[in-house]
């Protein structure tokens, strides 16, 4: 019966093991990773339900098929409650066993995918928008990604917070074959540097608490993007260097080293070699991302993007929002071109999405900052200032006062990051 359904899956399963016994299958489970168990309850030893039950008491998450040919009511009930997938009896055919390995499978798969889905929905903010465009700068990045995403090395995506990284990755994964695997996005920014690992690499099962897979193991078909990678901790570094050159991962606790077959993509908004040169970035790290290197322009040097970019985000937000489209003037394009905009397509987007909550465009607001309370009519644009870092200031600052002078929340209605807003700030200072 082993040798027959060893033959019968190592065509249709990634990895086929078999044991004899109890004793035998729990130092194949110390030494490898399986989704899925089949597992006959009448064994030499040990039974298969009180193996099995050890198991999930251990933590183990795998889907577990139970066979046997003597089956009663009270076994089927016991089967269950000690955590069982499925129950198939023997005599059984070759399409009842493939069935139940696929609905099994299956069953792991959305598992999965529903943890990504779900921690996607709860992180990710909508896309930039920094794709859209006719500049010659835009149509190159397009042409970059497109030849990059055939092929399957690891690509570097670098540019200012807020020129769409995150965008430019998904462009590579749904162009490239891995299009039908997931993307998973990570940003090193916001996670714990004690939980990070285990994040990405996922940890073993503990006595009473299940293991879990990593984000690595989710991604596994797909893409993995490591947003904001410069600020992955260095302990973690030389860790993510051996899983580019093996493709392979070790969950923390474990001895298993897991295979894995995924796509890195990273992003960065500061200069890698920067910071290599500082000693806070792996050189040996930096050179096998930087396999291939893409670079998004900021939004100052494709100014003339900034109508289609406004038609593209008042087209999927008024829906979204609720709300009737606006209209834009030549003459409020004008001054939107006049700003140098330090948060990129994200502030636009932002400046987008306030003024249809208000109804119109208001550019005083792109300078002077928005009130909530403020429903007067727009000042005139003859009483902006002229001089744009002049603008820029002026914005900044009146943000800055309207949050009671909260550089955190300032930086989130600018688009910008906190570092940039500080060091805005400094220069101000010093000047």
């Amino acid at each position: 019966m082993r040798n027959f359904l060893e033959k019968t899956l190592a065509s249709r399963c990634g990895e086929v093991h078999s044991a004899a016994d109890a004793e035998a299958a729990e130092a194949l489970v110390q030494r490898h990773r399986f989704d899925l168990v089949i597992l006959d309850i009448t064994l030499p030893g040990k039974s298969g339900i009180a193996w099995l039950r050890e198991l999930r008491e251990r933590g183990f998450g795998g889907e577990v098929i139970l066979i046997t040919a003597f089956a009663d009511l009270d076994t089927a009930i016991e089967a269950l409650r000690a955590g069982a997938s499925d129950f198939i009896l023997k005599p059984f055919r070759v399409t009842q066993i493939l069935n139940a390995v696929r609905r099994g499978l299956e069953r792991a798969h959305l598992e999965r995918e529903n943890w990504v889905l779900k921690r996607a929905l709860s992180q990710r903010t909508p896309p930039a928008g920094a794709l859209v465009g006719r500049s010659i700068a835009i149509k190159g990045l397009q042409a970059a990604l497109q030849r990059v995403a055939a092929v399957n090395s690891t690509v570097l995506l670098t540019g200012e917070s807020g020129t769409g990284k995150e965008l430019a990755a998904l462009a590579l994964h749904h162009n490239s074959p891995r299009h039908n695997g997931p993307f998973v996005p990570v940003n090193c920014a916001t996670m714990s540097p004690d939980l990070v690992e285990h994040e990405l690499f996922g940890h073993a099962a503990a006595p009473g608490a299940p293991g879990r897979d990593g984000l690595l193991v989710y991604a596994q078909g797909g893409t993995l993007f490591l947003d904001e990678i410069v600020d992955l901790p260095l302990t973690l570094q030389s860790t993510l260097l051996r899983v580019l050159e093996d493709r392979r991962i070790r969950p923390v606790g474990s001895e298993q080293q897991i295979p894995v077959d995924v796509r890195i993509v990273a992003a960065s908004n500061r200069p890698l070699a920067t910071e290599v040169a500082a000693g806070r970035f792996r050189a040996d790290l930096y050179y096998r991302l930087q396999v291939v290197e893409i670079n998004l322009p900021p939004l100052r040097s494709h100014k003339e993007d900034i109508p289609d970019l406004v038609a593209h985000f008042i087209a999927t937000l008024a829906p979204q929002l609720g709300v009737p489209p606006m209209a834009v003037s030549e003459d409020e394009f004008g001054y939107l071109a006049q700003y140098d905009w330090p948060g990129n397509v994200r502030e636009l987007r932002n400046l987008i999405e306030r003024s249809l909550i208000l109804g119109a465009l208001n550019v005083s607001a792109l300078y002077q900052g928005l009130s909530r309370q403020r429903s007067g009519p727009a000042p005139a644009p003859a009483a902006l200032p002229t001089d744009l870092h002049a603008l820029e200031k002026q914005h900044m600052q009146s943000v800055l006062e309207s949050v009671g002078g909260d550089k955190t929340r300032a930086a989130q209605l600018l688009g910008i990051s906190r570092r940039t807003l500080e060091r805005r700030v400094a220069e101000w200072a010093q000047g």
